[in-house]
């Protein structure tokens, strides 16, 4: 059955052509979440829709059909967002590229279309990175059913305690660390900090900054991040 959808707020995650004329438009919605969408003669010079599907910039979108793809009907620019440059270019793809591997097409997500539109405008903004990707990537977690729990600690349920040193179990939470083993260490005060959204220490940027890697990594299963790889070689050089 075709449906059709107007007034959609929207982002471009990823572009890809589609025979000589047109593109397959991967947007990431607020009431629809991630849906893919064909954009018939967008490859045209003249097309009026090439100059409008930019990434990190709002849409408001319609489309139609009742198939996996859609067709893209609409395509209008709201402005008011600077372009991305730089080290926050290459952090919005991060951003972009966690969404394509982690969220299911049409699972609508509010909080987190919120969270990337914030992280988005921060980024565009020149802030700081590390809370707002602290804060989306938190929020991704949360709202695929990964939750974290920060505060306390999983074996006794004693509040978690800034001076303590605890080690972080995947898909259950914090534990008091008693030894090295494998696992990073990672301490109290960060733990409660991320509850708190406060990245001001260094520490608790550096420490919070592993331990995301090590959670997104594993739901990731195994799927590289380009965008990762490539924000290292360029420090490398």
């Amino acid at each position: 059955m075709s449906k059709r959808v107007d007034g959609q707020a929207a982002y471009v995650l990823h572009l890809h052509p589609y025979s000589e004329t047109s593109l397959v438009v991967d947007v990431f919605t607020r009431d629809h979440g991630r849906v893919p969408l064909l954009a018939r003669g967008a490859r045209r010079p003249r097309s009026a829709m090439r100059g409008m599907l930019m990434s990190f910039q709002p849409l408001e979108l319609g489309w139609f059909g009742g198939g996996e793809v859609k067709t893209l009907a609409r395509a209008e620019w709201l402005g008011g967002m600077p372009l991305l440059g730089g080290r926050c270019l290459l952090l919005g793809y991060y951003l972009n590229e966690l969404l394509l591997k982690m969220l299911p097409r049409e699972d609508a997500h509010g909080a987190l279309f919120d969270a990337y539109a914030s992280a988005l405008r921060a980024l565009a903004a020149g802030g700081a990175d590390a809370p707002e990707l602290r804060r989306f990537e938190k929020t991704l977690l949360k709202e695929l059913g990964y939750g974290l729990t920060l505060d306390v600690e999983m074996e006794t349920g004693r509040p978690v305690v800034p001076e303590g040193e605890y080690t972080y179990l995947i898909e259950r939470g914090p534990v008091r660390r008693v030894d090295a083993g494998e696992t990073a260490a990672v301490s109290g005060k960060t733990l409660l900090d991320m509850a708190a959204d406060d990245y001001a220490d260094p520490r608790t940027r550096l420490e919070s900054r592993q331990l995301m890697r090590q959670l997104i990594a594993h739901h990731l299963g195994g799927k590289p991040l380009q965008s990762r790889r490539v924000f290292m070689e360029l420090q490398e050089l």
